[in-house]
C-alpha cells in the first residue's frame, strides 16, 4: 500500500485584511488548511515550519500530526524529511489557501503513478499552490519555495518536460484582491471566516 503525506508549508503572509492582526490572520489561514488535511482519507497530514514558526506549527497541529522543521520554507528539505519517515509519495502545499477543496489535493497526488512530479499553480498571484512527487524526490528536482516556483521552472531541469505535469490551480490568499474570490458556499475555513466577520 502506498504511503502518502500532504505537508502544509507555513509560508510568509505579506498582508492581512484591514483591522485584522497579521499574525492572527496567518494562523487562521494555516489552521484551516491543517483542518482540511485532517479529513483526508488517502494521505496523512504534516506541517513544515522554520524554527521561527515552530510555536505556530505546534499551536495548529492536530494530535499526532508530524512537524518537519526545515531551515527555510523550501520544498526539497520537506521531501527529504518525508522520505526519511518512510512515505512513498508526498505533496507540499501552501498554508494560505484556507478554502482549498480536498478534491484539489487528490488531483495533485493522482498523476504520480505515471509522472515524476505534479504541480498545482497558485492562481492569479503566481507561484504554486502545491507540488507532489514520489519519494525519494528525483535528483533533477531543484529546490524552490511555493511563492516563486512554477511548472516551467521545474520542467527546465527535468530530463523531459513531460516528467512535470500541471494539475488544476487553486488560488492562494496573497493579497486584497483574492478576498473577493472566496466562495462562501464552500464548507470549511471556519477560522478565516470568523476573522472576516462570519
Amino acid at each position: 500500500m502506498t504511503r502518502r503525506v500532504v505537508v502544509v508549508m507555513l509560508v510568509p503572509v505579506p498582508w492581512s485584511p484591514p483591522g485584522v492582526d497579521r499574525e492572527r490572520w496567518r494562523a487562521a489561514l494555516a489552521e484551516d488548511v491543517v483542518d482540511l488535511l485532517a479529513k483526508l482519507a488517502q494521505a496523512e497530514a504534516a506541517i513544515a515550519t522554520t524554527p521561527a514558526d515552530r510555536a505556530l506549527a505546534e499551536e495548529i497541529a492536530w494530535p499526532g500530526t508530524r512537524i518537519y522543521e526545515v531551515p527555510e520554507p523550501t520544498v526539497l528539505p520537506v521531501l527529504r524529511a518525508a522520505a526519511a519517515d518512510g512515505f512513498d509519495q508526498a505533496a507540499v502545499i501552501a498554508a494560505d489557501a484556507p478554502d482549498a477543496p480536498g478534491m484539489t489535493l487528490g488531483k495533485l497526488l493522482q498523476p504520480l503513478d505515471g509522472k515524476a512530479v505534479a504541480v498545482a499553480p497558485g492562481g492569479p498571484g503566481g507561484g504554486l499552490f502545491g507540488v507532489a512527487t514520489g519519494l525519494p524526490a528525483p535528483d533533477w528536482l531543484v529546490d524552490h519555495d511555493l511563492d516563486t516556483g512554477s511548472a516551467q521552472m521545474l520542467r527546465r531541469t527535468a530530463p523531459t518536460p513531460g516528467e512535470v505535469t500541471s494539475t488544476p490551480q487553486w488560488r492562494r490568499l496573497r493579497g486584497p484582491a483574492d478576498l473577493a474570490t472566496l466562495d462562501l458556499a464552500l464548507e470549511g475555513w471556519e477560522n478565516t471566516r470568523a476573522l472576516l466577520g462570519g
